[in-house]
């Protein structure tokens, strides 16, 4: 999971700015809920689906250290290429993003023992939920990763 989750942060700005859009609307849902369900599994789902989905975008969007030791001319012909890098076919890119929207329940679910700090009524949070609908959503973007390599390969 966790090489799924980071195995392709090179640089891709123009996912990193696909990652960042997503994560800004799935955390906007969990904002924009009502307070009386902001902590149910649902919410709590999109708001760590979010932050990973942020993440992974603040990542993307990070030049690597591939460029030390070339001139300048070297290294904006290289930034030149990179900002002309194609985005991976769309079944490719949906199931990695549901992977690592997925990571997040999975991987952030626990943080939930700081939403009692906010929330004193919160006294039991939906850990096993949360990690289930990640494992969920992981599981089905793995799936749709290995039906569409399948399909590509007679």
């Amino acid at each position: 999971m966790l090489e799924s989750f980071a195995g392709d942060l090179e640089y891709h700005p123009h996912r990193g700015a696909l990652y960042l859009c997503l994560g800004a609307a799935a955390l906007s849902y969990w904002f924009l809920s009502s307070s009386g369900s902001k902590f149910t599994t649902l919410p709590l789902v999109f708001g760590l689906g979010g932050l990973a989905l942020l993440g992974k975008g603040v990542f993307l969007l990070r030049p690597s250290s591939e460029g030390i030791g070339w001139t300048v001319r070297e290294l904006s012909a290289n930034a030149k290429a990179a900002r002309r890098k194609p985005l991976p076919s769309i079944a490719a890119q949906a199931s990695q993003i549901l992977r690592d929207f997925g990571a997040g329940g999975l991987l952030l679910w626990p943080l939930l023992v700081f939403g009692q700090d906010f929330d004193r009524s919160w006294s039991h949070p939906p850990r096993a939920g949360i990690f289930l609908t990640g494992a969920a959503v992981f599981g089905l973007g793995w799936l749709m990763r290995r039906a569409t390599r399948e399909q590509r390969a007679p």
